[in-house]
C-alpha cells in the first residue's frame, strides 16, 4: 500500500512535526504552513492541494493507526485539522494524561454536554459532580482547576461560564461518542459529522450546526427543514 502511495519529502514530515506539536491547527494557518513546508524544502506546492499534501502523510501513516482528519469548528464553521491517534477510540487515549477521577470528571461532563439541548453545560452543574464522582470525590476548587486543565489542553472550550466540547475533542472522539450515546448523539443533517451545537426540527427532530444551518438559510425567504419541509422555528443565527 505505503509502494503505490505518493513518496514522502522532508516537507510532509515538517507539516506533521508542526501538527504533532499543535494538535490541532485552524485551515487558513494549515494552509500557510503547507506553503512554508514546500516553500522551504523546495517541493512542488498548488494552494488548492493540500487535502492532497495531506492525503501522502495519512497513507504512511496508516500502519501506525494514526490519521491528520479535517473537522468544523461548531462556532464559526471553519474547518481544522488534527492528528486523531485510531488505534485507541475511547476516552482511554486521554488515560496517560490524567488521573481516573479527573477521567471521570471528563466523562460526567460529557454526558451532560451530550445530552443538554444546546451543546452546552454550566460550571455550576460541572462542580456540583465533583463530589459525586465513584473513584474519588474532588473539591469543587480542584475541579475547577481540572476544568481548567480540559480547556488548556483543548478538550473543553469555555464562555461566560459554559462548557463545550472543543473542535479538537470532536473530531477525536466521534465515532466513540456516536457508538456510546446512541440514544442522544446526532449527526448534521447538511455536514454529517457530528454535530454537539445544533439546532433541532421540532417537526422530524433532525440536527444540524449552526454555521450550517446559517449558509442553508442563507438563501430562503421562508425557512423549511431540509427534511420533512415543515417550518424552521428556531431562529436563525
Amino acid at each position: 500500500n505505503i509502494a503505490m502511495a505518493a513518496q514522502m519529502t522532508d516537507a510532509h514530515r515538517r507539516f506533521l512535526q508542526v501538527l504533532m506539536s499543535h494538535g490541532i491547527m485552524e485551515g487558513s494557518e494549515a494552509r500557510k504552513l503547507h506553503r512554508c513546508c514546500c516553500e522551504i524544502h523546495k517541493v512542488y506546492y498548488a494552494h488548492d492541494k493540500l487535502d492532497d499534501f495531506i492525503g501522502t502523510i495519512n497513507s504512511h501513516l496508516q500502519p501506525l493507526f494514526m490519521q491528520i482528519r479535517k473537522g468544523m469548528s461548531e462556532d464559526d464553521g471553519r474547518a481544522h485539522y488534527a492528528l486523531v491517534n485510531l488505534a485507541e477510540t475511547e476516552v482511554t487515549k486521554m488515560a496517560s494524561d490524567y488521573t481516573e477521577n479527573e477521567l471521570e470528571l471528563f466523562r460526567k461532563t460529557m454526558d451532560l454536554i451530550i445530552s443538554s439541548e444546546n451543546g452546552f453545560a454550566s460550571s455550576t452543574d460541572i462542580l456540583n459532580l465533583a463530589d459525586q464522582l465513584k473513584t474519588k470525590k474532588m473539591k469543587k476548587k480542584e475541579a475547577e482547576q481540572v476544568l481548567k486543565v480540559f480547556v488548556e489542553d483543548r478538550w473543553l472550550s469555555e464562555r461566560n461560564g459554559e462548557y463545550t466540547l472543543h473542535t479538537r475533542c470532536i473530531i477525536e472522539m466521534e465515532q466513540y461518542i456516536l457508538s456510546n450515546y446512541q440514544d442522544v448523539a446526532r449527526k448534521c443533517n447538511i455536514c454529517h459529522s457530528l454535530a454537539i451545537q445544533s439546532q433541532v426540527c421540532e417537526s422530524c427532530g433532525i440536527g444540524m450546526h449552526l454555521p450550517c444551518v446559517r449558509k442553508y438559510f442563507r438563501t430562503q425567504t421562508e425557512p423549511r427543514c431540509p427534511q420533512c419541509n415543515d417550518f424552521w422555528s428556531c431562529d436563525i443565527p
